[in-house]
């Protein structure tokens, strides 16, 4: 299996993970505001199809390394709101949800997890990704941000952020190709 997100068709990308620990702790990580503002955004989520989605990412408190706001990043030094709807939800299994904040229409995050072992498969699907560059933003995003949830399932720190952004994003613009 493959660190790297998979570009499944023209406007979506697939991650798959193994992460240590149960179903529920990674269910826990992905929809209680205080878990998810470890690795990805803190925000109120209704846990119900057609409830809100409010994610707060404030990027400097993932990393466990003090480094500067890269400059092409510096709009979002202070943190940034996005909202969504939530599209499917099948506790504690499957969470869909709109990712507000893209360029026309709003794209949409899936996860989906399944027990391996006293590990958890997850299967992250972000669609509707409009552009080449949405890809490649996209992907490096989540990789970094999955990253920072494995390191803090397995109690470890998750190192920089920002400088682990930068490389991941680096490496999708050779991986992804253009349309």
């Amino acid at each position: 299996m493959s660190e790297y997100a998979v570009v499944t068709g023209p406007e979506s990308l697939t991650f798959t993970r193994v992460l240590p620990g149960s179903v529920e702790r990674v269910w826990a990580f992905l929809t209680e505001s205080d878990k998810r503002g470890q690795w990805l955004a803190a925000g109120d989520m209704e846990l119900r199809e057609g409830g809100g989605v409010t994610l707060r990412f404030v990027h400097a408190d993932l990393s466990s390394v003090a480094e500067p706001t890269p400059e092409p990043y510096k709009p979002y030094e202070n943190g940034v709101t996005t909202h969504g709807v939530i599209t499917r939800c099948e506790p504690p299994r499957v969470l869909a949800f709109t990712w507000g904040g893209s360029r026309g229409e709003p794209s949409e995050v899936t996860f989906e997890l399944s027990p391996q072992g006293h590990d958890t498969l997850l299967v992250l699907t972000h669609r509707k990704l409009a552009t080449r560059d949405d890809m490649i933003d996209v992907a490096g995003g989540w990789h970094a941000h999955l990253g920072v949830l494995a390191a803090r399932l397995a109690g470890r720190s998750p190192g920089p952020f920002w400088s682990a952004l930068q490389r991941w994003e680096t490496d999708y613009q050779a991986r992804i190709p253009a349309r």
